[in-house]
């Protein structure tokens, strides 16, 4: 069984792309919506940069997110909130 490992803070991913969160140059990243409506997700190179790519998180619901540690996130909602992770076992 997978154990998630814990490498940061959580923190509420904002709501801008030019504010977007590397969560501390993260290659995977536990994504919470504490939200009771579904909510998007963007992933962009950099900050303000080009859109890797999006995705739709359920409401109340958890998704770990892999991505190149420079890339960036940024979500319709600040009630999304996120933190580095690494998995174990």
């Amino acid at each position: 069984m997978a154990r998630t490992l814990l490498m940061g803070t959580q923190e509420a991913c904002t709501a801008a792309t030019g504010t977007a969160k590397s969560f501390t140059e993260a290659a995977v990243v536990r994504l919470f919506n504490s939200n009771s409506n579904p909510q998007l997700v963007t992933v962009v190179e950099t900050q303000g940069g080009t859109v890797v790519g999006t995705f739709t998180i359920p409401a109340l619901s958890v998704e770990f997110l892999e991505k190149k540690p420079s890339h960036c996130v940024f979500a319709a909602s600040t009630d999304v909130l996120g933190a580095k992770v690494g998995f174990t076992g």
